[in-house]
């Protein structure tokens, strides 16, 4: 059996499975019960882009379903504390998770997920895109991202690339380009994103990828940054001239960070449903979306097959990458 399909097939019926066997042990009066408090675990450090948009959309949540939604952040090993947090709650719909999809498809094939992704999680909504930047430092003589390929293979080795850390989603898109465009750089891991942002403001490396948000925002204005390329669906709305590397000829490195609601396994199918329901019904709201599209981050919602079926479908990209690069944990 194609290994490809059977791992992403064993996601989705893991996920059809928690679900038929939440209904059997549950009756219907019971799962439709919504609790008095939402807890929603945001696998971030408060202040950022993802814990806005947590908060923004917990408000809205808690409005439309007339009950007390609470902002409880749980930051660190790249979002697997978090959802750890998740993973362990009881499934009475009590807590749910925000997230990035990595915690699910980046660090269990590192050995450093303290979860079973495929047991212990079960998606319920996809809330937004996080593209991810690939950005030109003052120490780059590049133009474009035509002009990046032609100087890494002038100079083997010598473009110095930072990313967040060591198998994050950023050196995910590095390791694609470097077999697919042929080009060695030298890869500089940081530990987060912070460090990182303020060496690329002192030209300490050439280039760096990372997530869009209000603050890289700023320092594209301000000159101090160069777009070469995007990783989305689709170009940005504030950079209508930067392409995307799928249109670039590089779909594989297409890459950006998927963010969603989750819940632990086991929740009953109609709290799930409603659930799902109620985030779609947020991120249709104007004042939710403009929330987003202003940190040049894309709404997504939808149904949650779909959800878990990307969730499926990056797990075996990142898995084939990481195991064909030989990426080892920090």
């Amino acid at each position: 059996m194609n290994p490809r399909f059977s791992r992403r097939d064993a996601l989705l019926v893991s996920v059809a499975a928690t679900l038929f066997a939440a209904t059997l042990g549950s009756s219907s009066a019971s799962a439709q019960t919504l609790p008095k408090t939402l807890r929603i675990i945001v696998a971030y450090p408060a202040g950022g882009v993802s814990d806005a948009v947590a908060r923004a959309l917990a408000d809205k949540l808690a409005a439309q379903m007339n009950i007390a939604v609470v902002i409880e952040n749980k930051a660190g090993a790249s979002g697997s504390i978090g959802m750890d947090a998740v993973a362990k709650a009881a499934p009475d719909g009590a807590t749910l998770g925000f997230s990035a999809i990595s915690p699910l498809v980046l660090n269990p094939h590192l050995g450093r997920s303290p979860f079973d992704p495929l047991k212990d999680i079960q998606p319920i909504a996809s809330v937004m895109y996080s593209p991810v930047l690939l950005m030109a430092t003052s120490a780059s003589t590049s133009k474009d991202f035509a002009g990046l390929l032609a100087d890494a293979r002038a100079k083997p080795g010598a473009i110095r690339w930072a990313t967040s850390g060591q198998a994050s989603l950023g050196h995910i898109m590095l390791e694609q380009l470097h077999t697919a465009a042929r080009i060695e750089v030298t890869h500089v891991p940081y530990k987060g994103g912070g460090q990182q942002m303020n060496d690329a403001l002192g030209g300490q490396f050439e280039v760096l990828s990372t997530n869009a948000g209000a603050t890289l925002s700023q320092h594209i204005k301000a000159g101090k940054l160069r777009p070469l390329a995007v990783g989305a669906p689709a170009r940005l709305e504030s950079l209508p001239n930067v392409p995307t590397l799928a249109e670039l000829g590089y779909p594989a490195a297409n890459l950006s960070s998927l963010f969603g609601v989750f819940a632990p396994a086991g929740l009953p199918p109609p709290l799930a449903a409603r659930y799902n329901a109620e985030i779609n019904k947020a991120l249709a709201t104007p004042d939710l979306r403009a929330k987003l599209t202003a940190t040049d981050n894309v709404p997504t919602g939808g149904a949650v097959a779909d959800f878990a079926k990307a969730i499926a479908a990056e797990y075996e990209a990142d898995g084939r990458v990481i195991k064909a690069a030989g990426i080892k944990a920090d």
